[in-house]
């Protein structure tokens, strides 16, 4: 239990880092890009991020496989809180970045659009490591991320960061956030339940 968890804060970790760099970054595209880090080193370590593995879920009903997504979840919240009080505290212009940043999706985001931002990102994300298990290619991952930045998708693990980083905590923050774990989880099964792999 304690290893998947750990696994967890190991991606929460990444996509801090992640990020990071995206707010650091003048250029929208040249920080959508460089984002793409976090989920190259979580695929090639094999570290538990639940966007990148919920998607999976519609291949197998074991109870270990939905107990580790979840142990891995909290992990990845524990990492990305973490690593976004820690951002602030380390560089504040940062902070700043992601306050503006959460400020707006708050301010001009309402609960269908959060949901279906989240369902095309869930989309892409199952794409992206889908494609690095059965390919064993990074391609889908160096292409979909930034796609879903760019296009304005929600990450959840990604937000959670954001808020972390940006001081900002209520309950639309968090109500906010579970939107977009909910529409992530649909985006991820949608192509897996239409097109379900041979056996």
């Amino acid at each position: 239990m304690l290893k998947k968890i750990a696994s967890g804060i190991c991606a929460g970790i990444l996509i801090t880092i992640g990020g990071s760099v995206y707010l650091a970054c003048e250029n929208k595209v040249v920080g959508a890009v460089l984002f793409t880090v976090a989920l190259l080193c979580i695929c090639i370590k094999g570290y538990s991020l639940y966007t990148g593995r919920i998607g999976f879920g519609t291949e197998t009903h074991d109870k270990e496989f939905f107990s580790g997504l979840l142990l891995g979840l909290l992990g990845n919240a524990v990492g990305t809180i973490a690593g976004g009080y820690a951002i602030r505290a380390a560089l504040p212009k940062l902070g700043a970045a992601a306050a503006a940043l959460c400020q707006t999706k708050l301010d001009t985001q309402t609960f269908p659009m959060t949901l279906l931002r989240g369902v095309f990102c869930g989309v892409l994300m199952y794409l992206a490591v889908s494609i690095y298990k059965e390919k064993d290619k990074l391609i889908g991952v160096i292409f979909c991320i930034p796609v879903f930045i760019l296009a304005g998708f929600e990450h959840s693990i990604a937000d959670l960061f954001y808020f972390a980083a940006s001081g900002i905590v209520s309950l639309p923050a968090c109500g906010f956030v579970w939107t977009v774990i909910l529409g992530n989880t649909l985006g991820a099964v949608i192509l897996p339940l239409l097109f379900p792999k041979k056996a």
